[in-house]
């Protein structure tokens, strides 16, 4: 057509998609959305576009983010508004101009518009959802339909945690947010939990800004891998990383779009067992049963009958998924049907296309895809070359984030933030002797003292259920109970 300009774009859509399957870690795409619409997507356009329409915003007290324990989405207090109050609440302004705002203190509170699906927001304006183009990143037809919408201010975050279907593409539209991720192999290290309960979720109990190592002392030893991202950037998130995720300007808005993989088959069959246990035992009248342990964004507690429903369903879907598999000797990458992490009420489309297993495959990292690299470098600075702290906040750090510039002569800054703590009962190298300790064989002198205090520790409904529902041990009652109930080994194809 006249008067339109092709834009030259770094990678192909099979490009994009052939290197997501061969990353192993995060990465951020560069110069692939310049002409996507959504970049539009301001909050004062969000505005314009939603009128009065009222959207779910959590807020949470400012002064807890730097509490050594996270703050669940359980803790923080909610409000239905729209996009126009939540704006005049961001301006100082107060009375009617901001609705229910007008209860909470901007200089107090940061506000998040999260989950929110697109499908849902824009269903009367469905030629919005052309403005999300997936497609350039291999999914063919898949746009705005299948993605979710995030606005929030400055402190706004989500709890440390993993997803147990999928990847993860996430395009930042206005301000900055700050990705701190973890690999797979970290989860012992992230101290696992599903309280609050979520399908699909599952969060650390662990406070990533601001760790109590005296409660979590693995966590000193976790690759932490720290992104901030600018507009018009895409993070992948491969499956199974933790993340923990902030923003750190004044607005910030995004959208993402979460992948089915063929290899979630299981990992349903892992949450359906999950999700009859906790309902189970949480149902149960107990002294101590009495937290607010199921995650808003669920929307009821389902009876044991329905969870066995649901678990029979996964059973048999796994099954049905892997004599299909087996017959046509698919390969485990992009599954069939892309769909989002919950239910959004759009349609769902299939992508018949798959990444084929081929020649080696170099991944392109330069000027327009960036590896987040892991902080782990600096954290093994010995006292001589930082200043050695207690707290992993008053370490010394130049820049505690990996930035990523649009700019592809701008150099990107890879920084660590030291995690450097005396722990106790951890031993000085070379040297029989602990620092916390005065016994050469790095036991306590007061062992009475300790025996009392471990003997009096109470065990919870919570704790009993961590070890439970651990991912390692979901895992593999999952695969004895397919094992048993289907006849096939679960890592291999029956003849």
């Amino acid at each position: 057509m006249a008067g339109t300009t092709e834009i030259n774009k770094p990678f192909s859509p099979e490009e994009t998609r052939r290197i997501m399957h061969h990353l192993q870690q995060p990465a951020v795409f560069l110069n692939m959305t310049c002409d996507w619409p959504v970049l539009n997507w301001t909050a004062e356009h969000l505005s314009s576009c939603l009128g009065d329409k009222l959207i779910r915003f959590r807020l949470g007290r400012k002064e807890k983010t730097k509490a050594p324990a996270p703050l669940f989405e359980t803790q923080c207090s909610y409000v239905e508004a729209s996009v126009a109050q939540f704006l005049s609440w961001t301006q100082g302004q107060s009375g009617t101009d901001v609705g229910p705002f007008s209860e909470y203190s901007y200089s107090e509170y940061w506000a998040y518009a999260d989950y929110k699906y697109i499908a849902m927001l824009f269903q009367d304006q469905p030629f919005m959802f052309e403005h999300v183009k997936w497609s350039e990143f291999g999914f063919e037809g898949r746009n705005g339909r299948e993605s979710t919408l995030w606005i929030g201010t400055e402190g706004a975050n989500t709890p440390c945690h993993l997803d147990s279907y999928g990847c993860n593409l996430v395009l930042q539209v206005q301000g900055r947010k700050r990705w701190h991720l973890f690999p797979p192999e970290d989860t012992a290290k992230l101290y696992p939990t599903r309280i609050p309960y979520e399908e699909s979720s599952v969060f650390s109990q662990v406070a990533v800004l601001h760790p109590d190592l005296r409660r979590f002392p693995a966590f000193h030893g976790a690759s932490e891998h720290i992104v901030t991202l600018q507009p018009g950037q895409v993070l992948y998130v491969p499956r199974h990383w933790w993340h923990y995720v902030e923003s750190v300007d004044p607005i910030t808005v995004s959208v993402n779009s979460w992948i089915e993989l063929e290899v979630d088959d299981i990992a349903r069959v892992g949450e359906a067992l999950t999700k009859t246990v906790v309902c189970a035992i949480k149902s149960a009248r107990s002294d101590d049963n009495t937290d607010n342990w199921l995650n808003p964004t669920e929307e009821d507690v389902t009876s044991h009958n329905e969870n066995m429903q649901y678990l029979n369903l996964a059973v048999r879907a796994w099954a049905q998924k892997q004599r299909s598999s087996c017959h046509s000797k698919l390969s485990p990458e992009f599954g069939d049907t892309c769909r989002v992490k919950r239910d959004s009420g759009g349609q769902i489309k299939k992508n018949s296309d798959r990444v084929r297993n081929s020649a080696p495959f170099s991944i392109p990292y330069g000027p327009h895809l960036i590896s987040i690299r892991c902080q782990q470098e600096l954290r093994r600075m010995t006292p001589e070359d930082v200043e050695v702290n207690s707290s992993r906040n008053s370490a010394v750090r130049s820049q505690e984030d990996c930035t990523v510039s649009s700019d592809p002569a701008q150099t990107t800054k890879f920084a660590a933030a030291v995690r450097l703590d005396q722990r106790t009962h951890e031993c000085n190298a070379g040297s029989t002797r602990c620092r916390k300790c005065d016994c050469a064989d790095g036991t306590s002198e007061n062992l009475s003292e300790d025996y009392k205090a471990s003997t009096h520790t109470t065990i919870t409904t919570n704790d009993l259920l961590d070890c439970l529902v651990h991912p390692d041990i979901i895992t593999r009652v999952a695969e004895l109970l397919l094992e048993k109930h289907t006849g096939s080994d679960t890592t291999t194809c029956s003849s």
